[in-house]
This record gives structure tokens, C-alpha cells and sequence, in this order.
């Protein structure tokens, strides 16, 4: 039987196995390139850099949760039910990259704190799905006419807790759930027309 072709999505899930294995610090290309079989030349034909490739590991990562938000943010019906699904579903999410897999979530945490830009992509892209529902809400008059964007800022901002990986460690707290609740119930009514 002929060897796999060797695609970029290959070799991102192989080097999220080594960055498991090995962290961030110890990983290699050559590791990467040994775990599929191939020269670390044909992984270097895909990604020009092992920064390269470890930004491309953290993009997939984050870019994960886009579709599933997505779609709850493009959704039919009425808005603050869609806005308090697509947080409660953004949560769920980073609960279980941070508790399903720790020795990969900690390897991401220093991949985001490397590739800032990768980061603010994501977040740029959350904050716009935000700024959709807002925005809805106030075309369908469920919500006060403020600024889509400025709102949307407001609501990640405020919500930080619950998304941001340097609160991973509260997620599994008692209580954290009614202190999620509470800040999505505030955030709702600061928003209803």
C-alpha cells in the first residue's frame, strides 16, 4: 500500500502529538518529521519555519470553535437567546480543551503567547460574531440601538473570565456556573431595548 500523501492537515495533527509529548520547548521539526515517516525537508516544504508550523498548530486550535459558534450566531430567532447560547457554548468549548487534554491545552497556552497575531485574529473574528447578534437584536428591536461593534467589544470584554485561557483554573470551581449565569443575565439585560 502507498505511503499517505503527506498534507499540511497531517502534519498539524501529528505535530499536535508531539507538542503533547514533548512540549513546546523540546518539540522539533525533526520530531514531527519522524512521527509521519518523511524527511523534516517534506514538512519544511508545507511550513517554511517551526514558527511557521507552531502557528499554524495554534490557528487550527482556536479556529476549532468558529464553526460551532458560527452557527449558533447565524441562526434564526430572536437574539438574546442566541447571544446567551453562543457564550454558554464558547464556555463549554474552552472547558473542555482545558480539562480534555491539559498537557495540550498548557503546550497551547505558550503557543498563543508566542503568536499574538494568530490571537488577535481570533479574537477579532469572536468579537464579529458577537457584533452579528448584537446587531440583529437591534434590527428586530429586542435590543437598545447602541453600536454593534462597541457592544460586542463590551460583551467579550465583560465575559473574559469564562474565555480566557488565564482563567482556566476557575472552570472546574464551585459555583462557576452561577457566577456564569449571573454575568450573562447582567450582560442581557444591559443590552434589552
Amino acid at each position: 500500500m502507498p505511503p499517505e500523501t503527506l498534507t499540511p492537515d497531517r502534519i498539524l495533527e501529528a505535530t499536535e502529538d508531539v507538542l503533547r509529548r514533548f512540549g513546546p520547548a523540546k518539540a522539533t521539526v525533526v520530531d514531527v518529521a519522524r512521527a509521519l515517516g518523511v524527511s523534516h525537508g517534506s514538512v519544511y516544504r508545507h511550513f517554511g519555519s517551526k514558527s511557521a508550523l507552531r502557528e499554524a498548530v495554534t490557528e487550527r486550535w482556536l479556529d476549532q470553535s468558529h464553526a460551532e459558534l458560527s452557527a449558533v450566531a447565524e441562526a434564526a430567532g430572536p437574539a438574546g437567546p442566541r447571544l446567551r447560547e453562543w457564550l454558554t457554548a464558547l464556555f463549554a468549548a474552552k472547558r473542555r480543551k482545558s480539562g480534555g487534554d491539559p498537557e495540550l491545552f498548557a503546550t497551547y497556552m505558550v503557543l498563543v503567547g508566542e503568536n499574538s497575531a494568530v490571537v488577535g485574529r481570533h479574537i477579532e473574528t469572536m468579537v464579529e460574531q458577537l457584533a452579528g447578534i448584537v446587531g440583529n437584536g437591534i434590527r428586530q428591536g429586542e435590543f437598545r440601538p447602541v453600536d454593534p461593534a462597541t457592544a460586542a467589544r463590551a460583551v467579550w470584554d465583560a465575559t473574559n473570565r469564562f474565555h480566557d485561557p488565564a482563567y482556566a483554573a476557575d472552570w472546574s470551581l464551585p459555583g462557576i456556573d452561577a457566577a456564569f449565569d449571573a454575568v450573562c443575565e447582567l450582560v442581557l439585560r444591559g443590552l434589552v431595548a
